[in-house]
């Protein structure tokens, strides 16, 4: 792998660059955030789930600036898509930043963040990122460049808001205390920065990732779980449950948007919203819920994306596909930086600087995603599932690498005397399906597992899946009906395949070496020290 630029060499190439010249860079990417925000509804049609999530701080700030419909992270797993997003490459190139728990971040990776540091930008970030150039042992919110003094109670917007407003806290005074810790800890950042550097900072916050307080997105966002009903995809099961679970997490997504507001508020205020690009996204689609998370089908790699600011020529809905591997190197020039040539990325300035709408750039008409191991426990044996997709406008094809294994984990305890109770599944990640996060949805779906009516519908989404997978986005845009066997498709199968390949082949990815060796042993395959065993998992 090639070696990191030198703090010098960047130096150097920057130096001829004013400060005036170069754009601050506001990136906001909140955890578990996918493709959901009320702007998707009008550009795309009532109908949706979108209809009923309000994000009008998104919104505002994506027509303004860029909206990208077909963006899509790398892997649908934490670690691995901010491994990817970070290092401007695919995640299967990043060697233990490609897995969740375990992760370790190669050094001689280049890392933009870094990069920019070097070349005289002020870096920072609150909450969660996953960083370069950070001790792996460093306590969190006590990272380098980390700004969160004033507070991370945030990230747990609705157990906080609850517990303030049964203390007696008036609702909307409840969550304004957790708006000043963002505005708090953004002012630090800020006061933190010498002379007129620009400055890089991330704000990562955690709240969309569960858990939420039951009923949070009706009691505190008066979103109503029935204005769900006939608006569920397939996956999703159109029952009061899920719709509350749904209306819960949108509620949270609700609560980020206001962050959003905040810290534009803020850079406005702060006399720097002329020259700050501002990077909207979110790391993958729902958890806990069928479909979403730690799958590749669009719910679960499917991510909102907005980019707005000096340069940019807003005002414009595009079509191109996108993963988040292209920030990185969309950052480093902005900053007038050279993108190391062993960033995968391709920078979206050739779009940005367009005035087109729909396809901009006629190369941008895939894109690759993949999965590796997520919670190193979902099977017994702590092998990952192995997956990669090819995804277009009309097609995705999915290679599921290892069939034999169930993609969301072991079915722990289901089948022994003493399954888990719908409050474990609901609470405990791993007691079951161990990749797919805890929650109500899960627990509903496990407790019908055996009904006459929902019975198939649990196999669809949590049975084992064969080797292919390919689905007609024209016709089947949830993607419900695998076609991968079908001899009408056999010709664009083939295509897909031979197209994925190449483009991991191009890349190195270990996958296809040893057949899967490197993801196959310790510790991309082990168990992490001290990890709780899951209900019914073999001793």
């Amino acid at each position: 792998m090639m070696k990191r630029l030198t703090a010098l060499a960047v130096l150097m190439f920057a130096g001829a660059l004013a400060a005036a010249d170069r754009p601050n860079i506001l990136f906001l990417f909140a955890d578990d955030w996918g493709r959901y925000a009320s702007v998707f509804a009008e550009v795309e049609g009532p109908g949706s789930i979108n209809d009923v999530v309000r994000t009008p701080n998104f919104d505002k700030i994506a027509r303004k600036g860029v909206l990208f419909r077909n963006a899509h992270v790398n892997a649908p797993s934490c670690t691995p898509c901010r491994s990817s997003l970070l290092s401007g490459q695919y995640f299967w190139r990043t060697g233990r930043g490609a897995i969740l728990r375990g992760a370790v971040w190669d050094e001689t990776i280049p890392a933009y963040p870094l990069l920019l540091r070097e070349s005289g930008y002020h870096i920072g970030k609150t909450y969660k990122v996953w960083s370069p150039g950070t001790p792996a042992d460093a306590p969190y919110g006590q990272q380098a460049h980390s700004y969160q003094k004033a507070g991370g109670r945030f990230n747990q917007f609705s157990q906080n808001v609850t517990k303030m407003v049964a203390e007696g806290r008036e609702m909307q005074a409840a969550k304004e205390v957790l708006y000043d810790e963002v505005r708090g800890n953004f002012r630090d950042f800020l006061a933190a920065r010498e002379g007129d550097k620009p400055f890089c900072y991330w704000f990562g916050p955690t709240n969309v990732h569960r858990t939420w307080i039951k009923g949070s997105g009706k009691k505190l966002w008066d979103i109503d779980p029935d204005s769900l009903k006939g608006r569920m995809p397939p996956y999703l099961p159109d029952v009061p449950e899920v719709r509350e679970d749904l209306a819960d997490y949108f509620g949270e997504v609700q609560a980020w948007d206001h962050a959003i507001g905040q810290l534009i508020e803020a850079v406005e205020k702060a006399g720097e919203l002329d020259n700050t690009l501002i990077v909207i996204s979110g790391d993958h689609g729902a958890p806990g819920f069928p479909h979403g998370k730690c799958n590749l089908y669009g719910f679960g790699t499917g991510v909102c994306l907005s980019v707005t600011g000096p340069g940019v020529q807003g005002g414009r809905v595009v079509d191109d596909f996108v993963n988040l591997t292209d920030l990185a190197p969309t950052f480093l020039e902005a900053a007038g930086l050279p993108v190391p040539e062993v960033m995968t990325g391709r920078s979206l300035w050739p779009v940005l600087k367009s005035d087109k709408q729909g396809l901009v750039d006629p190369q941008r008409t895939w894109v690759v995603t993949g999965r590796e191991r997520h919670v190193e426990s979902a099977r017994a044996d702590y092998t990952p599932y192995p997956q990669r997709a090819l995804r277009t406008a009309d097609h995705v094809l999915i290679v599921n690498f290892r069939p034999d294994r169930w993609p969301m984990g072991d079915p722990y305890g289901l089948d022994s005397s003493s399954p888990p109770s719908a409050g474990e599944i609901t609470e405990t990640t791993r007691v079951t399906h161990p990749d797919e996060d805890a929650g109500p949805t899960k627990a509903w779906l496990v407790g019908v597992r055996h009904s006459p009516e929902w019975e198939k519908h649990y196999q669809w989404v949590y049975g084992k899946r064969p080797k292919y997978e390919l689905y007609d986005l024209r016709k089947d845009p949830h993607e419900t009906k695998n076609l991968a066997d079908d001899p009408a498709y056999a010709a664009v199968k083939t295509d897909l395949e031979k197209r994925l390949m190449a483009e991991l082949s191009r890349t190195g990815d270990p996958r296809l070496v040893d057949d899967g060796k490197f993801f196959e042993s310790p510790p991309m395959a082990g168990p992490v020290q001290d990890e709780p065993k899951p209900k019914g998992r073999k001793k």
